[in-house]
């Protein structure tokens, strides 16, 4: 083992490894597959209803595939296997907080969004409020989220392409970045949603298969023993191994460590009833029973998977060794790609990373098609025209918005290039949290909410977020104690701003939100509509009426 370690060590140093021209094949070969299916996809999109939410075709078992394709991003393959092998058990933490994060999803929104919904989280949370400022701020709210989001989407991509094709520097990475934008942006503005589904289903298929694939083969080396396995990720890491397999190897070094996983976790766990790309997959169902059915599936997938993460990240410590992956282009996202190259030469790793790819542009795609239908549906059609707009109007605003968000994507990427991507989708659950899941609570489940409440609630938790986010270690004046290298989104170590230590800002910006509403709710004079309440309420616990809300 220790010569195959000092082979993959000079591999991962000098750029090298695996075949870049069978890596390039099997990414165009899938590129071209799913290219095929959107294109099929796409002839059945005539009507708004369909572009934003695939006509309301999908079946539960269907619809709850495709959100474990939306959710298993770029972090939870790459982010996470990698967090596990550098920190051990406080890696794994991430899988814990985004899976237990689906309970609040299936317990408390799912069914209710999708009966009182249309096409966006913005229907649900102006029902029963004034439309044009609810509208607009839930927006701005989801074009954030989306973006933190998308910016994991393309470090990650940027990561691996690069530790596949050898690309190194600023300018070959965002090369790279710029491929995927273009691939993402061509993906939504020819299938809309229904295409996005069918390529986040077959995504999900993949990605759990090649998963299990690898786990089996780990789990194989060391004798199908858990135990085993754990002790060869300890004896790689040599000196100080053992803090792999205890808490507090990366949130147990002191007591700001310990707030930021509390942070983290609070971010983690609240965050996915939130997130908007998440939500609007509520509407691709016919009936709130098939949406209930739908997280069901989601959350037997997503277990699973993340159940394969720990094996995933153990064993790319055991066979890679945290200093070869550290070394390596795209380094602690290339966890898994370095394992499957130890596992199975540059075949397995060809597949993997082609299902890695997959991921990125999977998820990218639901993401953009949610901001086009945001800012198409709500801000453009709802706001600026007054709800006067043709269905075809709006979709072509959509279309126009898919090319802007793409270019936006891209640019952000570049900057954000080299961080953890499971560390950046993090604060895009603290984003959703903070300013999208108080008003959606308080919406469906508080009387005396009114849209002085919303507004103090959905602008109050954006801003101090994005303030807190702006002002930490994240940003600038974070450096590898070891190297002295910059660990922040400006790579210049002689750039410090940092005022505020919690490198994740959920913390401070969740609680504040809610209270926040409930401050808004009181200080204003706008009466109470409990008429608009109860009809929501009935609407939300039975559906009676959400056909209403259905264009077909």
């Amino acid at each position: 083992m220790t010569a195959s370690l000092s082979s993959l060590l000079r591999a991962a140093e000098s750029e090298d490894i695996g075949n870049p021209a069978l890596n390039i094949a099997i990414f165009g070969a899938f590129v071209l597959l799913t290219l095929v299916i959107v294109f099929r996809a796409s002839r059945n999109n005539k009507t708004a209803a369909d572009y934003y939410a695939a006509g309301r075709s999908f079946t539960g078992p269907q619809n709850g595939t495709a959100i474990a394709g939306d959710y298993l991003s770029a972090a939870s393959f790459l982010g996470i296997c990698g967090a596990i092998a550098i920190n051990g058990y406080d890696g794994f933490l991430y899988s814990i907080g985004f899976l237990v994060a689906w309970l609040v999803a299936l317990l408390l929104v799912a069914e209710l969004l999708r009966n009182t919904g249309r096409f966006t989280m913005a229907d649900v949370l102006s029902f029963r409020l004034k439309q044009r400022p609810v509208r607009m701020a839930a927006a701005l709210a989801t074009l954030t989220v989306v973006f933190f989001y998308l910016l994991a989407q393309m470090a990650g991509a940027g990561g691996l392409v690069a530790l596949l094709l050898g690309i190194d520097g600023v300018a070959g990475q965002g090369l790279v970045i710029a491929v995927v934008g273009a691939l993402m942006i061509l993906y939504v503005l020819v299938g809309g949603m229904k295409g996005t589904t069918w390529v986040q289903i077959i995504k999900a298929i993949l990605l759990i298969a090649g998963a299990a694939v690898m786990t089996i083969w780990v789990l194989a080396k060391f004798g199908f023993n858990l135990s085993d396995l754990l002790q060869g990720a300890i004896d790689t890491a040599g000196e100080g191994g053992e803090a792999l397999i205890a808490p507090g190897k990366q949130y147990g070094v002191s007591a700001m460590t310990q707030l930021n996983f509390l942070s983290l976790a609070l971010a983690l766990v609240l965050g996915t009833a939130g997130l908007p790309h998440v939500l609007m997959r509520f509407y691709t169902v016919p009936s709130a029973k098939e949406a209930r059915r739908s997280v069901v599936w989601a959350i037997w997938l997503i277990g699973i998977f993340y159940l394969f993460t720990l094996v995933l990240g153990y064993g790319a410590a055991a066979l890679v060794g945290p200093e070869v992956i550290k070394a390596a282009p795209g380094g602690v996202n290339s966890a898994a790609p370095l394992l499957a190259f130890e596992l199975g030469g540059v075949i397995l790793l060809g597949v993997i990373s082609a299902v890695a790819f997959a991921t990125i542009l999977a998820v990218v795609a639901g993401l953009t098609i949610t901001a086009a239908a945001t800012f198409a549906h709500d801000i453009y059609a709802s706001v600026i025209k007054h709800g006067e707009v043709s269905p075809d109007g709006e979709v072509r605003v959509a279309r126009i918005t898919v090319v802007a968000i793409g270019i936006l994507a891209i640019i952000g990427g570049i900057f954000a290039n080299g961080q953890n991507v499971a560390f950046l989708v993090a604060l895009a659950f603290a984003v959703a949290a903070s300013a999208n899941l108080p008003t959606i609570l308080y919406s469906l489940f508080w009387k005396r909410f009114n849209t002085s409440g919303a507004l103090w609630s959905m602008y109050g938790g954006l801003i101090s977020c994005i303030v807190l986010i702006t002002f930490s270690p994240v940003v600038s004046g974070k450096v590898d104690p070891v190297t002295g290298a910059s660990l922040s989104m400006i790579k210049n170590t002689n750039v410090d701003f940092a005022v505020i230590p919690l490198e994740n800002p959920g913390l401070i910006s969740i609680p504040l939100a809610f209270v926040l509403g409930i401050v808004g709710t009181y200080l204003s004079k706008e009466p109470p509509h409990p008429e608009k309440y109860a009809e929501m309420e009935v609407r939300s616990l039975t559906g009676a009426g959400s056909e209403k809300a259905t264009v077909h």
